[in-house]
């Protein structure tokens, strides 16, 4: 090997490298305001066919159209050389395009055919159209020519040619009779592809003499016409029937070829006698179904946009009763150039890499040439940029002004493609082509998609954000498109919001904000539902319907997917109402709820339905004297199956006007077999039944007469029964005339004394339902009939009825009765039944009367007792007696019962009953209450039932909280009616429990409740004093008098105006109470509330008025400051010094002057006051007990009762009123201070010099 041979990289691994660096392309943006200010190569948008056949008559456009930046300037080639149009004056381009237009009239039109190609150009390159073949159509005339009159013999097989002059394009063949209709064609006689008219076998028929060929041309819409021919067909020799044979094609096998995309068209044409059928088949594989078709009576064969797999061998074969004949067509399949990818326009940023590919394919294979501006490259200037292999171009690092149109050639034998793609170079920062601040709305589970359409050179990078700070990345739930869309598959509401794209070149970076709102979904909640209503009623249909609120949503009802009628028809928010139903309101009703962003819908069907109509043309056959057919025809179901047929008839005979249900049948049925009676006028009737109701009746049937007959039936209903002692009712329900069978209709009643082997009396009767017999014994037994007879003859033999004569009184009383007393309030009575012969009648049961004569302990009868009655039915021998009154005597006697009344008492019975328990005293009252006694009345119980033994007494204590206390019991003396109960609590409440006794056990207790007095009585008036109230920051103290005994004490509050409950603080053993954490600046409603679960009694104050003081603004406190106070102690001991000197002057009598000391001094800090105008008044010696007037309340609460009720000094021990730095009172309170008896209405207490300083200050 050649040490010194260098490794030179192939070109297909320089291209990896390449794309590996290489950019993707940008798209041309289309939005025309991006595009004003963007260079641009030419690019062709509308040319020409590459064919174009041109009809002589109308004038010649060749279309060439270009868009670039800056347009583009146009010039053709004709023929490979330069077309200069200026100078031929029948050429015209059109302004701003490259589009000819070519005036031909009054020119020879062949001058103007040839090969054209337009070519576009601007100052960044040039762009060139296809070559453009124009031709002119043509349409020649038929040569002259005689055709030679054809004799043919009969069955043979003949071809007619047509021959026509060749065109441009081809022309349409069709054959014609001289009358210009069209030659019947059949699988005997054909026209072929190349308009070649065949016969398989020839006919008599087929002589005539006008066997014409036509060409149409269709760019002329010009008929040429071959000159007639005559064919006469004889039968002097005529062909017999033979095997089949082509006619066309020719041999065993022909080829076919065709191109790619095309149509394939494969003819076999057969001759035999008889005609042959056609069949084909591809040999190896299957006809493509999809794309075939026969034509011709399956003589031609196509193959619709042929492939490269439809090639191969084809078989047709021509059949017939003598045998077949096959032929093989060879379809070579090839093909023009075809893209596979053709080249993109690019747009490049300077330094960067692009690839231009021109795929195509073809058979045979296509060879390609490029070009740039219309020059081939291998006569192109040199560009060590580009680099070029076989379909591809690789541009590498390119640079402003290098722009260019690159042209692509593809050919072969069959055709060429050539494609413009230029190569742009741009140098342009982003831009964002959206719409800033662009709404999306999107349902929610929807994909929501937004748009960041960007341009830039290079390609702009986008990046999305959400709320500005969130950075989105591509992952679940968003998908970023190369395109900058933003993708989120299922969108939620959480995802609504702000979202910034942000597109960023090496040039630039730009930013805009799009929004996003995610609805809810459109869904219908309730349906509408099937309905089926009946004509004349309404119709609702409900559709209830929740969407978006922030959507506006559009109710639709369609009918049959189409709109509503007018009229009836009731739209409301969630349903439509159909009034007055009618049967062209049947159908499909949809109700469809749309928003702008979705919508939802949902059907339903109305059946009318009504009543049927009657059923028509009743006949009657297979008439007998006991049936007869009836048959109908149904009437309009109206939608609702017919369920029964109800057979009605009238008895014109007996009951004339009345309809009688005689039966009914199936629904399904139209036919019935009617049972009859004899002696009946018989008309008929059908009402056909279904869900909605009965139908109208139909018209009666024709009239049908029965003949009479005895009777089928008797009488029914037959009793017997003695009304009244010695007599026999006998009676029954009659028949009706229709049951009568025939006239003359009575009664035979036959009756005799059951087992006593005697005849049967009768008697006939009639229009009558009984008979009496009378002089029967007492009740006895008798057997009964009734058979029903007329004048032509007597019913079946009737059934024999028991019965008995009429009963009457008992003769006999029960014996032997006997009493068993189980217990005080239970006794069982015992006697001998009386002989059933002394019952006379039916035997019913036995009565037992017992009543209370008096107690055992009293002397004389009670006559208030009333007598108490037990019936025992049947025939019984014993009975209870319950509900006794103990020791008590009671008296019985007994009857026997049957239906006609009671028989004779028995003997009377006394019995008694032993000692009970005794009743509940008859009342208990607690009397005298003391503190720590009580007294107890009660009285005896109302039944002592016994000989009373005493009382039980027990009670015991109940607390506040309603807990019982120990139980104590006492055992008391009979004759004891009261009791006094010492040693119990004071103000206590007990419960008392008292029952009496006999010597059986203690009876039913009653109870009492009742209180002992109270150690300290409440006094006389309200319970409660005044209320007074003190201000907190944020609270208040509240303090009262209170001179109730309750032990539950609460001081309750509320906002001003509020409707919230009161709210409650427990205060017990106390006078006062402080309320924390008030609001301030609010008003509240104070009250004090006194209550005891022992008192149903609530005591409470008066409401009083609370206003909290607002937080004062945090300022200086000027009372801190120290020259303040410094200035006030200076005052103070001036004030004192006057005050001093004041207390002698009153004490040695005489009035003082203040009047005098105020003009010494002209301080007003430090003048005293008087009540109205700010001055002190003078002062005498007949004021020495009076306070200062105009001074406030001292400090220490000093302050007369009947001046102020607020004091709060009235419950301490001493003076002091003061409070605390928290607020609270200075020293605890107890009792209310007792005053000096001689202390009057007026304060004795002499005016000290502190507490006139403290009023002032």
């Amino acid at each position: 090997m050649d040490r010194n041979r260098k490794w030179v990289p192939s070109f297909g691994a320089v291209l990896v490298i390449l794309l590996s660096h290489m950019t993707s392309a940008l798209e041309v943006p289309l939005d025309p305001k991006v595009l004003e200010g963007l260079p641009q190569p030419p690019t062709i948008t509308l040319q020409s066919p590459k064919d174009y056949i041109f009809d002589p008559r109308e004038n010649i456009v060749i279309h060439c159209e270009a868009k670039g930046k800056p347009h583009p300037s146009f010039s053709w080639t004709r023929n490979g050389t330069h077309f200069d149009v200026e100078k031929d004056s029948k050429v015209l381009m059109k302004p701003g395009s490259g589009t000819l237009v070519i005036d031909i009239s009054g020119e020879k039109a062949e001058a103007y055919e040839g090969t054209y190609q337009c070519t576009a150009h601007n100052e960044h390159g040039t762009a060139v159209s296809n070559s453009i073949v124009i031709r002119q159509s043509r349409s020649p005339l038929w040569s002259k020519e005689r055709n030679e009159a054809i004799m043919v013999q009969m069955g043979v097989s003949l071809v007619l040619q047509c021959r026509p002059p060749a065109g441009l394009p081809p022309p349409v063949i069709f054959w014609m009779d001289n009358n210009f209709q069209r030659l019947l064609l059949d699988k005997r006689v054909s026209q072929a592809l190349n308009g070649d008219l065949y016969f398989s076998n020839v006919l008599r028929e087929d002589t005539r003499s006008d066997y014409i060929c036509y060409a149409r041309f269709p760019h002329t819409q010009t008929i040429q016409q071959k000159q007639p021919i005559s064919v006469t067909v004889v039968d002097n020799s005529p062909e017999g029937e033979r095997r089949p044979g082509f006619m066309m094609p020719l041999g065993a096998t022909s080829t076919k070829m065709v191109l790619r995309g095309e149509t394939l068209e494969l003819e076999c044409i057969a001759d035999g006698l008889p005609t042959p059928e056609i069949s084909w088949q591809k040999d190896g594989g299957e006809l493509p179904s999809s794309r075939m078709s026969f034509y011709n009576f399956k003589k031609t064969l196509k193959v619709s946009d042929v492939n490269e797999a439809d090639g191969g061998d084809y078989r047709c074969t021509a059949t017939n009763n003598l045998g077949t004949a096959h032929h093989i067509i060879k379809v070579t399949v090839k093909a023009a150039p075809f893209w596979v990818s053709a080249p993109r326009n690019l747009i490049l940023a300077p330094n960067e890499t692009g690839i231009l590919t021109c795929r195509v394919n073809g058979e045979p294979k296509p060879k390609i040439s490029w070009f740039v501006n219309g020059v081939s490259l291998e006569n192109a200037p040199e560009d060590h940029s580009r680099k070029v292999d076989d379909d591809t171009v690789i541009l590498s690092n390119v640079q402003s002004g290098s722009s260019a149109v690159y042209q692509c050639n593809a050919s072969n034998e069959f055709g060429y493609l050539m494609a413009n793609a230029f190569v742009n170079v741009l140098a342009e920062p982003p831009r964002v082509l959206t719409p800033p601040n662009r709404l999306y709305q999107v349902i929610t589970n929807n994909p929501a998609l937004l748009h960041c359409a960007s341009f830039g050179s290079p390609i702009p990078t986008i990046t999305w954000f959400k709320d500005i700070q969130t950075s989105v990345k591509n992952g679940d739930p968003y998908v970023i498109h190369e395109n900058g869309t933003l993708e989120i598959h299922v969108a939620q509401p959480l995802n609504s919001g702000k979202y910034t794209c942000i597109a960023t070149n090496n040039l630039g970076i730009k930013e805009n904000h799009v929004y996003l709102e995610v609805k809810e979904p459109t869904r219908i909640l309730k349906q509408p539902e099937y309905k089926v209503v009946q004509k004349g009623m309404s119709a609702v249909f409900e559709c209830k319907v929740k969407h978006d609120p922030s959507l506006i949503p559009t109710m639709t009802w369609l009918k049959d997917n189409g709109e509503l009628p007018d009229g009836r028809f009731e739209v409301n928010v969630d349903s439509l109402t159909i009034k007055d139903v009618t049967d062209g309101d049947e159908g499909t009703y949809t109700c469809i709820m749309n928003t702008t962003l979705d919508q939802d819908s949902a059907s339903a069907m109305l059946t009318v339905v009504e009543k049927p109509d009657p059923p028509t043309d009743l006949e009657l056959t297979d008439q007998t004297d006991r049936s007869v057919q009836l048959t109908w025809i149904p009437g309009d179901e109206h939608n609702s199956p017919t369920q029964k047929f109800l057979i009605q008839y009238e008895d014109l005979l007996h009951q004339p006007g009345v309809w009688i249900n005689l039966t009914e049948v199936a629904g399904t049925s139209t036919t019935a077999q009617l049972n009859l009676s004899p002696y009946v006028y018989y008309s008929f009737r059908v009402l056909a039944v279904n869900h909605v109701g009965s139908s109208q009746p139909s018209q009666p049937s024709s009239q049908y007469r029965t003949n009479p007959a005895a009777p089928d039936e008797n009488p029914s209903d037959i009793q017997c029964v003695g009304t009244k002692p010695g007599n026999l009712v006998i009676s029954w329900t009659s028949l009706t005339g229709f049951q009568a069978n025939g006239p003359g209709l009575e009664y035979k009643v036959l009756w005799r004394q059951k087992d006593m082997d005697e005849d049967w009396s009768s008697k006939n009767v009639a229009n009558v339902s009984q008979f009496v017999v009378s002089g029967t014994p007492i009740y006895v037994p008798y057997e009964v009939k009734v058979q029903a007879l007329n004048d032509y003859g007597s019913g079946p033999e009737p059934v024999v009825v028991i019965g008995h004569s009429g009963e009457d009184l008992p003769l006999s009383a029960p014996d032997s009765v006997q009493i068993m007393v189980h217990n005080s309030t239970l006794a069982e009575v015992h006697w001998e039944p009386v002989s059933l012969p002394s019952v006379r009648g039916k035997l019913q049961g036995y009565k037992v009367y017992y009543w209370r004569e008096r107690g055992l302990h009293d002397t004389e009868e009670d006559t208030d007792q009333e007598e108490q009655v037990l019936t025992f039915s049947g025939n019984r021998s014993e009975g209870r007696l319950p509900g006794l009154q103990p020791y008590s005597l009671y008296n019985l006697t007994i009857r026997v019962l049957n239906n006609k009344g009671e028989g004779p008492p028995s003997p009377s019975k006394k019995f008694e009953t032993p000692e009970g328990v005794p009743g509940p005293p008859s009342f208990l009252n607690a009397v005298k209450p003391s503190l720590d006694s009580l007294t107890l009345e009660w009285g005896p119980p109302t039944n002592n039932n016994g000989r009373l033994a005493g009382y039980t007494l027990k009670y015991q204590p109940v607390n506040n909280t309603n807990e019982l206390g120990p139980v104590k019991s006492m055992a008391l003396l009979a004759n004891e009616t009261t009791i006094t109960l010492g040693n119990l609590n004071s103000s206590m409440l007990y419960k008392f429990y008292l029952s009496a006794k006999t010597i059986k056990g203690s009876g039913p207790i009653i109870t009492e409740e009742a209180f002992t007095v109270m150690d300290t009585m409440p006094p006389v008036g309200p319970a409660f004093g005044k209320v007074n109230t003190s201000m907190l920051e944020d609270g208040a103290v509240i303090s009262w008098d209170y001179f109730g005994q309750h032990k539950n004490v609460y001081v309750e509050y509320i906002v001003e105006n509020s409707k919230e409950d009161w709210k409650k603080e427990l205060v017990n053993g106390s006078h006062w109470h402080m309320i924390k954490g008030l609001k301030p600046g609010t008003s509240y409603k104070v009250r004090v509330v006194a209550r005891d679960p022992a008192d149903p009694t609530v005591h409470s104050t008066d409401e009083v008025l609370v206003a909290v003081p607002a937080v004062p603004s945090r300022q200086v406190d000027i009372a801190t400051q120290g020259w303040f106070i410094g200035l006030m102690c200076a005052i103070a001991l001036l004030i004192l010094v006057l005050l001093i000197v004041c207390f002698i002057k009153r004490n040695k009598g005489g009035k003082y002057p203040v009047k005098e000391k105020e003009d010494a001094h002209q301080d007003p800090e430090i003048q005293p006051m008087k009540e109205d105008d700010g001055t002190f008044g003078e002062y005498s010696d007949t004021e020495d007990h009076k306070p200062l007037k105009g001074s406030r309340t001292p400090s220490n609460g000093t302050v007369r009762r009947d001046e102020s009720d607020d004091s709060l000094v009235d419950y301490g021990e001493g003076g002091d009123g003061q409070f605390n730095e928290d607020g609270s009172f200075i020293g605890q309170y107890s009792g209310k201070k007792e005053k000096d008896t001689h202390e009057g209405n007026e304060s004795s207490e002499a005016p000290s010099p502190v507490n006139a300083m403290n009023s002032f200050v």
